[in-house]
């Protein structure tokens, strides 16, 4: 994970001025949040960057943990928090895989542009499943390459080798919902905007689960 952060370290400046490329998607994203979400609703949000999500959500819901692996992009989220006078955000520098929480802790998960770039995708929602409430609810925004982009799997690794890119998965949405139902979530909601578009999922932990 060293070679990970180092490299969202480098970038997190450019990444933080960089206007989202897709508003109107990320708009409609928010939305669908929103209505999920409660004032009681205790939030975890992994690969948070530089905080915007977590800041639009945070009026909306009790407190949010949000957490990155790259110490420069928790760096500039702290700021804008405090500049947006926002004061139940907590940020924490770790990975998925390194961070620790209670079972059962939160009611609602966001993985938002993060589950493509984890080593090992069924073991990251197998971590999020057991951080969730029985009926928590998954939110996630994913680079399915494998649909539209199925060369990248040849390209990315060459730009990785070189520093130029981080980890990232090739694979198609319908593995990702695999993944997502055999983790013990029901899906609720699934979009996608366009072709070459994230994939957008909103699933849920079971009330009941047989695992």
């Amino acid at each position: 994970m060293a070679s990970e952060s180092r490299f969202w370290d480098r970038i997190a400046a450019k990444y933080a001025k960089n206007p989202i490329a897709d508003m109107a998607s990320y708009e409609r994203k928010l939305e669908t949040t929103r209505r999920y979400l409660t004032p009681d609703s205790e939030v975890l949000e992994l690969g948070c960057g530089t905080g915007s999500t977590a800041i639009e959500h945070a009026p909306r819901v009790r407190h949010i943990d949000a957490v990155d692996l790259s110490p420069k992009m928790i760096e500039i989220a702290r700021a804008k928090t405090e500049a947006a006078g926002v004061d139940n955000i907590t940020f924490h520098v770790a990975s998925l895989d390194a961070y620790d929480a209670p079972p059962e802790r939160y009611d609602v998960a966001l993985c938002l542009s993060v589950l493509h770039l984890v080593d090992d995708r069924d073991a990251a929602l197998a971590r999020v499943f057991q951080w969730l409430k029985p009926g928590g609810l998954l939110f996630a925004s994913t680079a399915c390459l494998g649909d539209d982009m199925a060369f990248m799997r040849f390209i990315l690794p060459i730009g990785r080798a070189f520093g130029l890119l981080p980890l990232v998965r090739v694979f198609k949405s319908d593995a990702l919902i695999a993944s997502m139902e055999s983790a013990g979530f029901e899906v609720v909601e699934r979009w996608c905007p366009g072709k070459r578009k994230a994939t957008f999922v909103v699933a849920r932990r079971a009330a009941a689960s047989s695992r």
